[in-house]
């Protein structure tokens, strides 16, 4: 059984060269775009309850106006 990477190998040695290195930069490119994505859900789940506070917080500013 193929792991995911070896996979992702077999498909890229089926295309020329040229498109290979197209092809892992990318991937690189896409990796790097999922990095930050985990590092802003892993921000936002830490402070979602805050966010959550100082929303209500901000309506209740509001309606006392």
């Amino acid at each position: 059984m193929s792991t995911t990477i070896e996979t992702a190998v077999k498909l890229l040695a089926t295309l020329p060269k040229p498109i290979q290195e197209r092809a892992v930069k990318h991937l690189g490119e896409y990796i790097e775009d999922l990095k930050d994505e985990i590092v802003w859900d892993n921000q936002f789940s830490k402070s979602s309850s805050k966010l959550a506070e100082l929303a209500r917080n901000a309506k209740q500013k509001i309606a006392q106006k």
